[in-house]
């Protein structure tokens, strides 16, 4: 039996629900202002009543007051406070409700309009700022949503897109409902009248945690291929990064397909998107059937050996399953979610660049949770205030021993019994613990214990199963001669420069830095003359000091490096190195971009500044290209690096110095803060002073707001 909605008076308490109500499905239409930045919505809640009760509640932040949508024979009163929307009746046990209202929002955090850009982000609990939910994420909720936007816009959200409603559409699907309406000329004159709006419809079958709602709206080029069984892949990019599609998702359908196979259940959701946006607050997220990612991972064939998306690609989508398809109850159990994703992540990229790489990257890792453990700062997977080093990292970790102690398929089979049991419920970490033991005959209690339980980091267990693998102890020798005299290791550093493995060759190259360079060179010609790129790359990230003329020609050989990261050191290495031939290097390296933050771009600019002399007509160009970069049409990357190199060269103008106290009210807190200290030295000047208060009167509201709070004397 149904029920719909009502009345609104003022309330004032606050409850927990989940053993009252289940709310079991949220069909909204949200229509997001990029210019008031505000959402406007109308909400459908249904939800089933599980003990009597006089009120149930929505969460809602800073939500403008719901209005009157319709009324049934039930009435329903509609409360509201600070952070909820209270539903006041007579519920009782055992009957459903549907409960619709209309509401206005002004999020404060969680949905972010980036330039031509808006999207969500909800991790943990913060979905209600922008759509009344639940923030508990032990309610599983079927989330439907509707969004308007202008025609030229894409919409990318959770589930599956049923329909694009515009007047195009509306009139197609009138014509073909009554043939007569397409000789109505007067009808479709008037359906035909102009309108710029389109609503993008989306379908989702299964139920999720509130978190995992989101949405993505901007221009966007769409991708689309399938999965060996069958399911829909789409990856969405700006159309200016079309070239940069296929780097980027470079072994999307192979990650795809390794997961349903290794993980054992099939891919849950009924397709799967991703998309970049600008400005993101983390690497990436896995919203459901939707993972957001920062635009920093779209790369080109060079930027894909410094700077890929791989992992964070494998690591979201594991997500799907882990942490989408079951979800913790709590923190205490959030190395479910980020273990598992890292795990797999990993597992995947094993299955894609090899062992070596794999073990490389626990090796990695280990370092870090064996520093932290030295420290005294070592923390137990099961508690909810740990660091994400010991979630991700830790868990993996433990996930690894797991497996090698009880074996590949025990592992494989208690996953799949885990997931299948506990698919789209809430999980606790004795849930997964209960699976393996019923798929295995030996004892994890120990594993438990030094591995959940324990604060240290097992580290004479980690390197143990590093050992297993050929590569790991080679390295290991070569990296145990860091300490001796370079005549005793000599001949192993030849060897192993000559056809050098990425790992081994960079700790090489490591231990070179580290000795006079008289005594060096043949080694590094060894080294330069391997051709590896990441051997290569140690060379221009670790050398030090002064560049011998036997060695000129190779290190100006770096310039041309199939690596940003490369390309930039080596530039400025010889621009110290040889500062007569600057003009030379920068002719070579003209032009060039470098990633997404322009990396080489900004810094080919800086030097062609500094160079007396060098294209003198273009220096104000220069200047001025440079100023750009600290706009707001450049992702927060872009601009971090411009305004450290604007401050450095002192060539701020009116333009750049607004966009500097717009960037002190970022919501990327170490872009903000990184600003603000900038902002500080700039206002010490009283020229650059004159120009904040000349231009006062144009700051938003929260940039007058922050220049009131520092006391900037207008």
């Amino acid at each position: 039996m149904k029920y719909i909605l009502l009345f609104i008076i003022p309330f004032f308490t606050t409850a927990q629900q989940t053993e009252t109500v289940d709310f079991t499905r949220i069909t909204a239409t949200i229509t997001p202002d990029a210019i008031s930045k505000k959402v406007t919505g109308n909400v459908e809640v249904t939800f089933l009543i599980k003990k009597n009760t006089d009120k149930v509640y929505l969460d809602a932040i800073n939500t403008a007051h719901p209005s009157r949508e319709f009324v049934n024979d039930a009435v329903v009163e509609l409360y509201y406070t600070e952070d909820k929307i209270w539903f006041h009746s007579n519920f009782e046990k055992g009957y459903e409700y549907t409960v619709a209202f209309d509401y206005v929002a002004y999020p404060k955090q969680t949905l972010y309009f980036t330039g031509d850009q808006i999207w969500t982000q909800g991790q943990g609990k913060y979905t209600s700022h922008w759509l009344p939910s639940i923030d508990d994420m032990n309610d599983k909720i079927e989330f439907d949503l509707k969004i308007k936007t202008t025609n030229d816009k894409t919409v990318i959200a959770n589930g599956k897109l049923k329909e694009i409603i515009n007047q195009a559409s509306i009139i197609t699907q009138l014509k073909k409902l009554n043939p007569i309406i397409a000789n109505d000329s007067t009808l479709v004159n008037k359906l035909s009248k102009p309108t710029n709006e389109s609503l993008w419809v989306f379908d989702m079958e299964q139920p999720m945690s509130s978190y995992l709602v989101a949405f993505v709206l901007g221009d966007f080029q769409r991708g689309q291929e399938f999965s060996e069984n069958g399911t829909k892949l789409y990856t969405f990019i700006k159309p200016e990064d079309s070239l940069k599609a296929e780097p980027t998702y470079r072994y999307t359908k192979q990650i795809f397909d390794f997961m349903e196979a290794e993980i054992g259940v099939l891919y849950p959701w009924q397709d799967y998107k991703q998309v970049p946006v600008r400005d993101f607050l983390y690497a990436g997220m896995e919203n459901t059937s939707c993972t957001i990612f920062s635009e920093a991972f779209v790369v080109d064939e060079i930027g894909f050996n410094d700077r890929n998306f791989v992992n964070v690609n494998a690591h979201e989508l594991a997500h799907q399953w882990f942490g989408n398809l079951v979800t913790e109850t709590s923190g205490e159990h959030h190395w479910l979610h980020e273990g598992f994703a890292t795990f797999y992540a990993l597992f995947a990229e094993r299955e894609l660049f090899g062992d070596e790489y794999y073990y490389w990257k626990l090796f990695q890792s280990a370092e870090s949770l064996q520093a932290l453990s030295n420290e005294g700062k070592g923390q137990s997977l099961l508690n909810p205030k740990a660091s994400s080093l010991t979630f991700y990292e830790k868990g993996a970790w433990a996930l690894h021993i797991l497996r090698e102690r009880i074996g590949d398929d025990a592992f494989k089979m208690a996953v799949h019994q885990y997931l299948e049991t506990h698919k789209f419920k809430n999980v606790t970490t004795a849930d997964f613990l209960e699976a393996v033991r019923a798929n295995t005959l030996i004892n994890i209690d120990a594993w438990e214990q030094d591995w959940l339980l324990q604060t240290a980091f097992k580290s004479e267990q980690a390197y143990s199963s590093l050992k297993s693998s050929t590569f790991m102890n080679d390295y290991f020798e070569v990296a145990a001669l860091r300490a001796s005299a370079l005549k005793d290791k000599y001949r192993v550093l030849e060897r192993v420069l000559t056809f050098p493995n990425d790992y081994i060759g960079q700790e090489a190259v490591y231990q070179l830095a580290l000795e006079p360079i008289e005594t060096t060179i043949p080694l590094y010609k060894k080294a330069f003359e391997s051709n590896n790129i990441l051997v290569r790359q140690a060379i221009a990230v670790s050398f030090e000091g002064a560049v011998p003329q036997s060695l000129q020609a190779n290190f100006e050989s770096l310039l041309k490096d199939e690596s940003y990261v490369t390309r930039e050191a080596a530039l400025l290495l010889l621009r110290n190195a040889f500062p007569q031939k600057i003009n030379a290097y920068l002719e070579i390296t003209r032009g060039e971009i470098g990633f997404q933050d322009k990396n080489l771009r900004q810094i080919w600019l800086v030097l062609a500044l500094l160079k007396e002399g060098y294209e003198t007509t273009n220096k104000e160009k220069f200047k001025k290209e440079l100023n750009e970069y600290t706009s707001q049409a450049f992702g927060f990357q872009v601009r971090e690096k411009a305004f450290e190199y604007v401050a450095y060269l002192d060539i701020w103008n009116e333009n750049s110095i607004k966009s500097l106290v717009n960037a002190c009210t970022h919501h990327f807190w170490r872009f903000r803060d990184s600003s603000r200290a900038i902002l500080e030295a700039v206002i010490k000047n009283g020229n650059y002073s004159k120009i904040i208060k000349k231009g006062y009167l144009q700051f938003s509201a929260s940039e007058k707001e922050y220049l009131t709070r520092i006391k900037f004397e207008i």
